[in-house]
């Protein structure tokens, strides 16, 4: 392939090559009509990397200018930015030259020379790849035909529905769109003429107004899938109830053990379970997890659905489950009192935390009690003596679980891992899904313990595979970028605070020591933010190349197989391994598969989180709709030269426009992370608390608006 690759950018070289098309260019180079698939295919990868450029008219050429691909990022008022791979900066797109791109489309763009201190600019020459292939969004109708005004502003354009393509809707409805055309370049904001996008409705989800359907939006945007097919279901109906005898064969009974679940209150799908005994050497920790893949074998209906969705979805008022509810809440879940399957990881750990031996075994358990993070933390923070006598047989094993954690969350500290404790948002519903109640959802002491002992088990099994050198899928987190740790360490000077580099490198320990000495302050929320968007994001790998947030060198998940299709994934390999089956074959498949099934579990994380973040930030627009002119008290957590936003200690957040301060010239000050009035001397600065009036909400926008209440400004 690199041979074909330099002959051809060897022929587009010479002086007397002009642009051709594909078929121009096979004759030229005598390519057999078998072999021209491969020519197309060398043609789109020299086009992907940048060096070859594509004319709307088919020819290939070597780009006169830097002409690159990545990803385009839309904005509501029309620009956007292109994320190049290996480039620290992205490209800023005009609104007149976005060539008819959409958000997340994929676009080669010509790059202009760029000024010194200036963001690189450019152009989109051309959409490679279209993102969007249906849109949800608002209908309108008007005389004659209608259009929908699509709920991601990103998209940066209205879809034209031609008369007889709308189904029935009527101006109000929420509607999905199948896009039929993307019109033209230059219809977008400020840009000129040209065709705007077209479409066809193919479903009706209801009117705007009309409870749940605003949730049903965000799920057909993120294209969630609800139902199961027809195949997985019948599979999952015909999955036994029960355990029988016949299954507990060559496996440990762990019965006699005495095991508990500890859970939310709400959670169904019970997929860990823990016991733990104190020994000589200190303590035998059990982490049994649901043995899903003795129910759901590679290649059947459930495990290919189970990949296809990758994670399940939970968002503010249901859960779209990896697996259907009759295994996940049922034989695959740890309920108390019945024969469960597990997987499990026995670590004997001594008094400092080390883990000095291990087993991995399949399992038989039975829960004693289906236990929850309050009634425990009940038991360990608060020896309430109601909740103690209640549960007076596991008293012991809760004090002998703390102590064990607080043993393990040393160590991680002492080695530099990272504790961002973020308080979760909680939104509580009425029956027609408005929010009554918007609030922080904290960690308390029976959380931690069960985080602590499941990364102690993932650590564990991921080291253990590393070490045999079988293919394994890891959870990895690279090093930060030095440049956004050398920006956060200016940042953070501000506030009199310093991280340390080492050989231009820093060490998670470092940034677990700003955590530790800005606990408490007024800046706490604010700059531990700041240090997590500084860090980049968490992945799905078959390489083993570390955990830097935990400091770990080899990581893994294995604890949730129900809701995680990783999980489930290394669960078949623990236990194919268990058995001896990993023949050379069996490895040679593993190695094939690993790294789409890694690259398909990232990308449905990622599609998880975006949901989830932005239905909590519906129903927080919501919420805050009822408030409006209400006020209250909250602390600068962002700044930038249109205003700054402020977060409420019920982690609602909502901007002041610069616009709407004082009559005042504001001058955005980016190394102090500040506005300041030129005539007032008025400062507004990131961490600085103040009390704001709710000014308006925009649920399309999904916004909140905040003014600065009359009694700050006097």
């Amino acid at each position: 392939m690199k041979e074909r690759k330099e002959q051809l950018l060897a022929v587009m070289g010479e002086p007397s090559y002009v642009p051709m098309k594909q078929k121009e260019l096979a004759m030229l180079l005598d390519v057999p009509k078998e072999c021209r698939e491969e020519l197309v295919e060398v043609l789109d990868e020299l086009v992907a990397e940048g060096k070859l450029s594509l004319s709307k008219r088919g020819r290939y050429s070597i780009p006169r200018t830097q002409e690159l691909t990545g990803i385009y990022s839309g904005t509501a008022r029309g620009f956007g930015f292109v994320t190049i791979e290996g480039w620290q900066q992205d490209v800023f797109i005009p609104a007149d030259q976005t060539g008819g791109a959409m958000h997340q489309d994929r676009v080669q763009i010509r790059v202009e020379p760029q000024r010194q201190d200036k963001r690189a600019e450019g152009a989109v020459t051309r959409v490679l790849g279209r993102a969007n292939h249906s849109v949800v969004g608002c209908y309108q109708k008007s005389s004659g035909y209608g259009f929908v005004v699509p709920d991601n502003r990103k998209l940066g354009q209205d879809i034209f529905i031609p008369q007889g393509k709308d189904l029935g809707a009527v101006t109000g409805h929420k509607v999905v769109v199948d896009i039929t055309d993307y019109g033209s370049p230059g219809k977008g904001k400020g840009s000129g003429t040209g065709k705007s996008p077209e479409g066809a409705v193919t479903e009706i989800l209801g009117h705007v107004n009309d409870p749940g359907v605003d949730i049903l939006s965000l799920v057909r945007a993120y294209d969630l899938p609800e139902e199961f097919p027809d195949e997985a279901m019948r599979q999952a109906g015909s999955t036994k109830e029960e355990v029988s005898e016949d299954e507990l064969d060559g496996r440990r009974d762990l019965r006699s053990w005495q095991t508990v679940t500890i859970d939310g209150e709400d959670a169904k799908d019970l997929d860990d379970a823990i016991t733990i005994s104190k020994e000589d050497f200190g303590y035998r920790l059990g982490v049994h997890i649901a043995d899903v893949t003795h129910y759901v074998t590679e290649g059947c209906p459930l495990d290919e659905e189970a990949l296809k969705r990758g994670t399940s979805v939970y968002l503010v008022d249901r859960v779209i489950p990896m697996l259907p509810h009759r295994l996940s809440n049922g034989i695959c879940s740890l309920n108390a009192g019945v024969d469960r399957l597990a997987l499990s990881c026995i670590m004997d750990i001594d008094s400092q935390g080390r883990v000095i031996g291990h087993e991995i075994a399949e399992t038989v358990i039975r829960v004693d009690r289906r236990m929850t993070y309050t009634e425990v933390n009940a038991v360990i923070t608060d020896r309430d003596p109601a909740v103690m006598a209640e549960y007076a047989d596991f008293v012991e094993m809760f004090d002998r679980m703390k102590v064990l954690a607080d043993i393990l969350r040393e160590k991680r500290r002492t080695r530099g891992s990272i504790d961002f404790d973020f308080p979760e948002t909680k939104i509580v519903l009425d029956d027609r899904g408005m929010p009554l109640e918007v609030k922080p959802y904290d960690r308390n002491a029976a959380t931690k313990i069960i985080e602590d002992f499941m990364l102690a088990a993932n650590e564990t099994i991921a080291e253990d595979y590393f070490w045999q050198e079988l293919p394994f899928l890891y959870r990895t987190h690279d090093n930060p970028d030095p440049e956004k740790m050398k920006r956060l360490a200016t940042f953070i000077n501000n506030f009199g605070y310093t991280i340390h580099f080492q050989n231009g490198e820093i060490h998670p320990g470092e940034l677990q020591k700003l955590l530790t000495r800005i606990e408490g302050s007024e800046e706490e929320a604010l700059l531990s933010r700041l240090t997590l968007r500084s860090m980049k994001q968490a992945k799905y790998a078959p390489m083993c190349t570390g955990h830097f947030g935990l400091a770990a060198r080899y990581y893994t998940h294995f604890t949730s197989p129900i809701r995680r299709y990783p999980d489930l994934q290394i669960h078949r390999i623990i236990k194919e391994n268990l058995h001896g089956g990993l023949t050379e074959e069996r490895l040679a498949h593993y190695d094939k598969i690993l790294m789409g099934i890694a690259i398909q579990c990232s990308s449905m994380e990622r599609r998880a989180e975006e949901a989830e973040r932005e239905t909590l930030k519906l129903k927080k627009c919501e919420y805050m709709e009822a408030r409006i002119g209400q006020v209250f008290e909250g602390v600068i957590s962002g700044v930038t030269n249109r205003g700054f936003y402020v977060e409420l200690p019920n982690t609602v957040e909502g901007m002041v426009s610069v616009n709407d301060l004082q009559e005042d010239f504001y001058v955005f000050e980016e190394e102090q992370m500040e506005l300041r009035g030129e005539a007032s001397g008025r400062v507004y600065r990131l961490g600085q608390k103040l009390r704001v009036r709710v000014s308006g909400t925009d649920r399309l926008n999904r916004t909140i608006d905040f003014a600065v209440s009359e009694e700050e400004e006097q």
